[in-house]
């Protein structure tokens, strides 16, 4: 499916450090597009795709599910997809040290949830030892490759969460302790997105001219981050729902409470930018038609009730999105249009409905074909919608402790007394610390 031009995110691997003719105005005019923030969001998307593939592809393999091949080919194939991201940067023999080191970890997190299904403890411990290697070989890697700037005690510390997360959501799965693993793939999110942050960081402040001495950290680059974070994780969680919900699995409820903290996390991004008014319609008109249809679509999918899937994806794709669109559009004053705004999202409701077509169709290579279509379209609203909202207020992302909340005309921008400035409240809220989570010391169990 070919995307819209403006819907397409801004992920060139090979262009992430191309010259950039002309001076960008970054500390004077605040924008979500530079080159250290595109490089910032080629992580973002590449690190949370791997994130919820491999979870994805465990849960499968243990469940025994048909899907589970495809899956573990997507998980492949996202590890092929960063390999021109680092030779970009380092060149093809670094880009090829990359993928040695990072590939064969994949096969590990799949030959460990084969072990525990299998209940075969040696192979369980030979897996978990290839994903000790893999942690300290890619610390090290990343280390040398930015001259240290990224820290090697860091890094490891960083890529140790990570796969503690991985195994940690998985082992609690395996335990029925549902609860417990969906509000570790919540916290696992925020840690991918914190490690793209600080990694690329490490490698702007290795290769400043490079990045035509821009950076990745801005206020705004946190907001396209933290709007495609959310997005992300929303996409991951809906085509899981929709296909668990279709199966009958035991956590359907749990993926869906997961998908209710997604919802609440929305919420609080957009009352903080637009006051409590906006915040309730948001939550109303993303809910109704939209996680409330997909559920609503995939019992009747389950049904076989044809007249009803056909209802719930029309709510999806025509009414939400129309919807929703326009909200957008009424929200940033037009500087997201509200037929860019509906495109995007329709194409978001689309690859959405793809992905649980071709699984419930045992077309299973093609439902993980959209799903990737589907997850990088996260990172392309992300961007655009934060760029539109950075547009509409440029004085509070330009990096300076605004003093107060806009009048936005959504209802209660200056009913909303907050102290903190909006680019501060809405990391705070999103991202929660996410971008020094590589030098946390202590492993959070539990949200």
């Amino acid at each position: 499916m070919k995307m819209k031009k403006w819907l397409a995110p801004v992920l060139g691997l090979a262009l992430i450090v191309s010259p950039v003719t002309g001076a960008y105005a970054a500390e004077t005019t605040p924008t979500v597009k530079t080159p250290a923030s595109d490089l910032r969001a080629t992580f973002d998307y590449l690190l949370s795709e791997h994130y919820a593939l491999a979870v994805d592809t465990m849960i499968k393999t243990y469940d025994g599910n048909k899907a589970a091949p495809e899956a573990a080919k997507a998980l492949d194939q996202n590890a092929k997809d960063m390999e021109p991201a680092i030779a970009s940067i380092y060149g093809e023999e670094g880009g090829k040290q990359f993928e040695a080191i990072f590939a064969p970890h994949n096969a590990a997190t799949d030959d460990y949830a084969k072990a525990v299904k299998d209940g075969d403890k040696t192979a369980q411990d030979a897996a978990t030892k290839e994903v000790d290697k893999f942690v300290n070989d890619m610390a090290a890697f990343l280390s040398t490759a930015t001259g240290g700037k990224l820290p090697e005690a860091g890094a490891k510390q960083a890529l140790a969460e990570h796969e503690a997360d991985v195994q940690q959501v998985f082992d609690q799965y395996v335990a029925k302790d549902y609860e417990g693993a969906y509000k570790t793939y919540l916290a696992g999110f925020e840690q991918i997105f914190g490690a793209g942050k600080a990694i690329s960081g490490a490698i702007v402040a290795q290769n400043p001219d490079k990045f035509n001495n821009t950076k990745p950290d801005t206020a705004a680059a946190d907001l396209r981050s933290a709007l495609t974070m959310l997005g992300s994780e929303h996409f991951a969680l809906a085509t899981l729902s929709m296909e668990k919900g279709y199966d009958g699995d035991p956590d359907y409820d749990y993926v869906n409470w997961a998908q209710d903290q997604n919802t609440a996390a929305f919420k609080a991004a957009f009352t903080s930018i637009y006051g409590a008014d906006a915040g309730n319609q948001f939550e109303k008109l993303w809910t109704t038609n939209h996680i409330n249809a997909q559920a609503d679509l995939a019992a009747a999918t389950a049904a076989k009730n044809t007249d009803d899937e056909q209802k719930d994806k029309t709510r999806l794709t025509n009414t939400f999105a129309n919807d929703f669109g326009n909200f957008l559009a009424t929200a940033t004053d037009g500087n997201l249009p509200a037929k860019d705004a509906i495109a995007a999202l329709t194409q978001h409701e689309t690859t959405v409905t793809d992905t649980f077509d071709k699984y419930v169709s045992a077309d299973y290579a093609g439902s993980y074909a959209s799903y990737r279509e589907g997850y990088k379209l996260m990172s392309g609203i992300g961007e655009n919608l934060g760029g539109a909202i950075v547009t509409q207020f440029p004085d509070k992302f330009s990096d300076k402790m605004p003093t107060s909340m806009p009048n936005t005309g959504m209802g209660g921008g200056e009913q909303t007394n907050h102290n903190l400035a909006l680019w501060i409240g809405l990391s705070a809220i999103i991202l929660a610390g996410a971008g020094f989570i590589i030098f946390r010391q202590q492993k959070q169990q539990h949200r």
